[in-house]
């Protein structure tokens, strides 16, 4: 295996060397092998980060938009130059099949992107109201801090807009995977971005992400991962009244009412699950079924589950790579263990491979709505399954969390349209659509605050002013 050494932050449009020469190993999920380290960050590297963000905050604010778009559609290119390596570094550091790890880890965040360089090239909205000029201006210097499960993608979504929108970024990506950051930080220098546009410093939530947080020079910051570390870092930026954006879990329900295509529906519901190992916070981690069709359901959802191949993320075979660490997979096996639910697919003893962070893809049966199983992210490829009776009731259930992120519902369009209106839930997906990269991504509730992609992604990055004449 190549080993993938970086030593240096990039701060101010160069790599430079850490204050510290402590370093973070990079594991590989399979193999349990350390291929690679990154600088352990501290605070004064986050410092020199961020003060390199505010003396080019001004420059890159007042650029005209074309130059704000050609700059961004030159990062495209420098990235999908970099497609590749980018789904082969995923695939080391996270363990993600490699068809997957092309088409999303890769694909998907070079689409966000680009779309990202063509809203910079937009003149900045402008409308009148009364005797107001209302504008649209850049937040100012962004904290973005995102998590392991898609390193790029979450990277891009935060880095793409605050640059569109005229704002300056220091990033800290997640430890687990922070090689991935760095192939962004090479296209960004070949993309002869402004110095200090773009800053990159690795380490720990700690010592990086709260120095981030609570970093005075910090305008907004953007966080992707888990309801507790949203709600740290949200106090952490309240003491000192900054923006925060938060992106964070999920306990999402896929509805599949008495009339749905059955069949399509549990496959593909199966499929959103265990996508990513399960590592997704959009994942439809709960199956509800009307009970009329409910036991074919489950049979269909255990046959399913038993067909996923699980081993080296680089064999084409693959469908299920491993989880992104060993205290991952013991927190997953740790929510089996306690379920007191029917188990009708893998579980504990179901064979997995004998080296790797391995999870067999499980479905529990007649879970409890009120259970841990059916309330908390589990982040790993086990399904909980749900009787109802009557469209209400899957409403209540679906709704009976205190999470909001995303969700599906399948059945004839407009039944099925109008139970979707009815979940509190910033996404829901009807018989099967698309996810859409430029349509606002976000939760209700717990799942977060603000919205990602496209023009509502970026507007988070705004501040708006109104002039009087």
């Amino acid at each position: 295996m190549t080993s993938v050494f970086r030593d240096e932050h990039w701060i101010g449009g160069a790599f430079v060397a850490p204050g510290s020469g402590d370093r973070i190993g990079v594991e590989n999920p399979y193999t349990g092998e350390v291929f690679g380290h990154v600088p352990a960050g501290t605070a004064e590297d986050v410092d020199r980060a961020v003060t390199a963000a505010r003396d080019a905050f001004d420059g890159w604010a007042s650029a005209p938009a074309a130059e704000r778009g050609a700059a961004l559609g030159r990062l495209h290119r420098t990235l999908s130059a970099r497609a590749d390596e980018i789904a082969r570094i995923v695939g080391l550091e996270l363990g993600t099949p490699l068809k997957i790890a092309k088409a999303v880890q890769a694909g998907l965040p070079l689409t966000v992107l680009a779309g990202y360089a063509e809203l910079a090239a937009q003149p900045p909205a402008e409308e009148t109201i009364g005797n107001s000029l209302v504008v649209h201006e850049p937040a100012g210097v962004v904290g973005a801090i995102t998590p392991w499960n898609y390193p790029l993608h979450q990277v891009v979504a935060k880095v793409g807009a605050a640059l569109a929108a005229g704002c300056t970024v220091v990033l800290k990506p997640s430890e687990l995977t922070p090689l991935t950051a760095y192939l962004l930080a090479d296209a960004v220098a070949e993309a002869e971005l402004p110095p200090g546009v773009f800053n990159l410093v690795t380490g720990t939530g700690p010592a990086v992400g709260s120095a981030i947080a609570g970093h005075p020079g910090v305008d907004l910051v953007s966080f992707t991962g888990s309801t507790v570390t949203g709600r740290a870092i949200s106090h952490a930026a309240a003491d000192r009244i900054a923006k925060v954006s938060l992106e964070l879990g999920g306990k999402s329900a896929n509805v599949i009412l008495e009339d749905a295509d059955l069949v399509k529906a549990v496959k593909v519901g199966i499929g959103n699950a265990f996508l990513n190992s399960g590592q997704t916070c959009t994942a439809w981690t709960r199956m509800l079924v009307h009970r009329s069709h409910y036991d074919e359901a489950v049979e269909l959802a255990a046959k399913s589950a038993a067909g996923y191949t699980l081993g080296d993320p680089f064999d084409p075979a693959t469908r299920l790579g491993p989880l992104a660490s060993a205290g991952q997979k013991d927190r997953v096996r740790g929510f089996i263990e306690r379920s007191t639910a029917r188990l009708v697919a893998g579980g504990l003893d179901a064979p997995v491979p004998a080296q790797g962070h391995f999870v067999a893809p499980t479905v529990f049966a007649d879970v409890d709505p009120d259970s841990e199983l059916a309330q908390e992210e589990i982040f790993g490829p086990v399904l909980a399954m749900i009787p109802f009776d009557s469209d209400d009731e899957a409403v209540a259930i679906a709704n009976n969390s205190k999470y909001g992120l995303a969700g599906a519902v399948w059945g004839s369009d407009e039944r099925a349209l109008s139970v979707a209106r009815r979940l509190r839930t910033g996404a829901v997906d009807v018989n099967g659509g698309s996810f859409n990269p430029f349509a606002p991504f976000g939760g209700y509730k717990q799942s977060g605050i603000g919205r990602e992609l496209g023009a509502y992604g970026l507007a988070e990055f705004q501040q708006v002013k109104a002039i009087q004449r």
